[in-house]
Order: structure tokens, then C-alpha cells, then sequence
């Protein structure tokens, strides 16, 4: 006979451990696995979004320690750079020159720019040379203003037209004078040695005593002196050639003019001339084109060819005119100047204004014209750094009498106005 167990006994003498263990596998096996699953899964995703959050916590309160250190260090250097700012500050107020010291600094710095806005007030009387009619028919000016405030030079000015004979007050002189504008033409450019080289404004020598330009009196051309011998005047020598001149000692300064002048002249070729003591080489600023130009030129000498290019001749070279030449059937040449782009008033007849007219006596109890009249200029004319500006008169020739005798004779007392009685003035044409 089989013998039957006891299942509860048999339980009860188990351990507390494997009763455990049954429940566990029986439960696992017998009650509702599937949210036993889902529950574990949950727990596990809880503790790693958990885990992350510690992570994530760790990183930005690490990142925030280094931003601060970051920070801090940033506020200690700016705090140091500040102090040192004032102790710099505090230093450069001690002295005594300081805004002395600033004067000459922003003026030095503005150099430049001044230059370039400096005017030549002066270019004035060379202007009205080439402006005001001269001869029979003459116009004087009586009052006279300068604008140079605006872009536009302005001139402003009373003056009186001298028709001293029949028909009297005639306006042909004025309209004569109006129309002259279109051709009023002026001049500027730099003096250059015989190598191309330009030489300094200061160095040249341009009118004598008088304020006169200086003319050859059988050509009637024009020319100015250089100063070979002055401080940096020869462009062309170099700093070696300088040196081994005689220096400055008292026993020879008087005579290192003479000499540096001789040795130049042996080095360059230059043919210099006294001028009031002072070496000078003459320089044309009119070409001299019978004695440049040459059909078979030989090597270093002076020569102008037929397009007006100048070589191996100290020159003026002319930033407005040009010059060409054209041979004839004949084999002579016919030279041409041509300035189409330096218009001395660029509107023309349109650049005048004349605001008033009428009859009147001048100090010499002649029969005049009064009128007033503004013209604006060429900017380029007053700009200081365009060097030996010359204002052209309307035939296209160089007003040369520019000297302080005759800007005087341009200028006359103020007309009067005709008296009541005075039929001639009152009835001139």
C-alpha cells in the first residue's frame, strides 16, 4: 500500500528561506504577470531618469562654479585695469604741460586735413590781373570782398568802367567784361629738375622786388629762378652728394653756397646765374620750342617733342595746359597750348552777376560806369596745395604785370552819382 504524504507537513518542515522562494515563483507564475512586468519596467525607468537628473544637476552646478570662477576672475582684472586707469590718470593730471601737450597733439593731427582746407587769400590781386580790363577801356574797383567760407570762392565788388569819351557811359565795356568769362582760364603745376624730379615750392623764385612776374623782354616769355643751393632744393642729389660738401664750420659756411653751387653745376650740367648773391638756374615756364625741339636730338640734351613732352631741361610742368606740335607742308612747325579743363570762372557768362548799374564821375570828374558785381571762381585757384597757381588772362597769354604798382592802380575811389544839373552824365547812352 502506497503511502500518502502530507503536503502541509511536508511544507512546514521546509525552511523560512525556500518557502520564501516557493511563494515568490508561485506568485510569479500564478498572479497577473503582466503588471508585475509593466511595474518593474516602470521602476527601472524611474530610477534612471532619476539617475540622469543627478547627473544633469551635478554638470550645472559644476558649469555654474566654472561660469563664477570665470566672472570673478573678469571683475578682479577690470577692477585691477580701473585702478591702474587712475593711477595713470592721476599721473598724467600731475603735469604741469599737460594741456599744452594735447594742444599740440590735436593739432598735429589735424595737420593734414588743415593743410588741405588751407586758402591762399593772396591769389587774389594775381585773379583781378587777369579779370579787369586794362587800356582805353579800363574798370577800377572801389570796394572789394572775398568769400572763401563755402566751396565756392566769391568774389564781390563795386567798380566803376571808365568811358571818358563819345558815346560816354557806354555799356559795351561792361558787357564786354561779362562775356570775357568763358575764357578766363588759369594755370598751376611744379617745377622739375632735368630727371623729372619736382622741386620744392619754396625753392623757386617767381617775382622780384616789385611783385612782378619775371618776362624776357624779347620773347616775352616767362620764367622763374631755383634756388639750386638751398636746404633740399636739388631733388636730385643725394643725401652722399650733400654730405661731402663743406659743412658747417664757421670758417667755410661763407663760402658753401659757391661751392656747393660749382659742384652741382659740374655734376648736372646746370648753368647757374647771380641773382641778389644767390646762385640761381633759370627755369622757363613758357616752352621754348624753336630751341627743344630738334628732328634728330642728340643724347642729354634739352628737347620737346611734337606731343610736348619736355626732357633733359629743368621745366614747368603744367597740370592745365598742353602742348603739341604739328608740322607744316613747308617743314616748319606750328605749336599749339590748349587748357580745356582749368576754367577760371566755370560757368562762364553764367558766373558773373551784375546786380546794379548806373551813370556817374569818378574822382577825376569823368564820365564812368558804376555797377556791383559778384563772380564765383574755380575752387582749384585758392586750394594751397596746388603750388604757382597763375590766373590767364582771356586772350590766353600770361598776365605778367602783376606787380604791387599796378594791383594798386586796379583800385579807385568810389564813384559818384550825377549831380542834378549835370546834363552829360545824366543823359550819356
Amino acid at each position: 500500500m502506497a503511502k500518502e504524504y502530507n503536503f502541509s507537513d511536508i511544507f512546514k518542515k521546509l525552511s523560512i528561506k525556500t518557502r520564501k522562494i516557493y511563494y515568490r515563483q508561485h506568485n510569479e507564475i500564478n498572479l497577473v504577470p503582466d503588471i508585475k512586468d509593466e511595474m518593474i519596467k516602470a521602476l527601472k525607468l524611474r530610477n534612471f531618469i532619476f539617475f540622469l537628473c543627478i547627473v544633469i544637476a551635478a554638470v550645472s552646478v559644476g558649469a555654474i562654479a566654472i561660469f563664477g570662477t570665470i566672472a570673478g576672475g573678469q571683475q578682479l582684472a577690470i577692477s585691477n585695469k580701473k585702478q591702474s586707469i587712475e593711477n595713470l590718470s592721476s599721473k598724467l593730471k600731475s603735469y604741469n604741460d599737460l594741456n599744452d601737450f594735447l594742444t599740440i597733439k590735436d593739432q598735429l593731427s589735424n595737420l593734414s586735413s588743415i593743410t588741405s582746407n588751407k586758402k591762399v587769400l593772396s591769389r587774389t590781386f594775381n585773379i583781378l590781373t587777369a579779370l579787369l580790363p586794362t587800356g582805353a577801356d579800363y574798370i577800377r574797383i572801389s570796394e572789394l570782398n572775398v568769400d572763401l567760407s563755402s566751396g565756392t570762392p566769391i568774389l564781390t565788388f563795386d567798380a566803376q568802367a571808365n568811358a571818358g569819351r563819345a558815346p560816354y557811359i557806354d555799356y559795351n565795356v561792361l558787357d564786354s567784361f561779362k562775356k570775357s568769362m568763358k575764357y578766363m582760364r588759369y594755370d598751376y603745376g611744379n617745377y622739375v629738375d632735368k630727371y623729372g624730379a619736382e622741386i620744392p615750392s619754396y625753392c623757386m623764385i617767381e617775382t622780384n622786388s616789385e611783385g612782378a612776374f619775371f618776362v624776357d623782354p624779347a620773347t616775352k616769355a616767362m620764367y622763374a629762378y631755383w634756388d639750386i643751393t638751398g636746404d633740399g632744393c636739388n631733388p636730385s642729389i643725394s643725401a652722399e652728394a650733400e654730405n661731402s660738401n663743406p659743412n658747417s664750420d664757421s670758417e667755410t659756411s661763407t663760402n658753401q653756397k659757391d661751392q656747393l653751387a660749382d659742384m652741382l653745376t659740374i655734376i648736372d650740367g646746370y648753368t647757374t646765374e647771380d641773382y641778389n648773391g644767390t646762385p640761381v638756374v633759370r627755369i622757363w615756364r613758357t616752352p621754348q620750342y624753336n630751341e627743344w625741339y630738334k628732328e634728330n636730338p642728340k643724347e642729354g640734351e634739352p628737347y620737346m617733342d611734337l606731343n610736348g613732352t619736355i626732357s633733359n631741361i629743368p621745366h614747368f610742368k603744367s597740370l592745365c595746359i598742353t602742348y603739341s606740335g604739328e608740322v607744316s607742308e613747308g617743314g616748319t612747325i606750328k605749336w599749339n597750348e590748349s587748357n580745356q579743363n582749368c576754367r577760371l570762372v566755370p560757368d562762364g557768362d553764367d558766373g558773373i552777376t551784375i546786380s546794379e548799374s548806373s551813370n556817374g564821375r569818378d574822382a577825376s570828374d569823368e564820365l564812368v560806369l558804376r555797377f556791383a558785381a559778384t563772380i564765383s571762381l574755380a575752387p582749384e585757384v585758392y586750394n594751397f596745395n596746388n603750388p604757382h597757381v597763375l590766373a590767364l588772362a582771356p586772350s590766353g597769354r600770361y598776365n605778367v604785370t602783376d606787380s604791387y604798382i599796378q594791383i594798386q592802380a586796379m583800385f579807385g575811389e568810389r564813384a559818384k552819382d550825377c549831380a542834378k544839373d549835370d546834363a552829360a552824365c545824366k543823359g550819356g547812352s
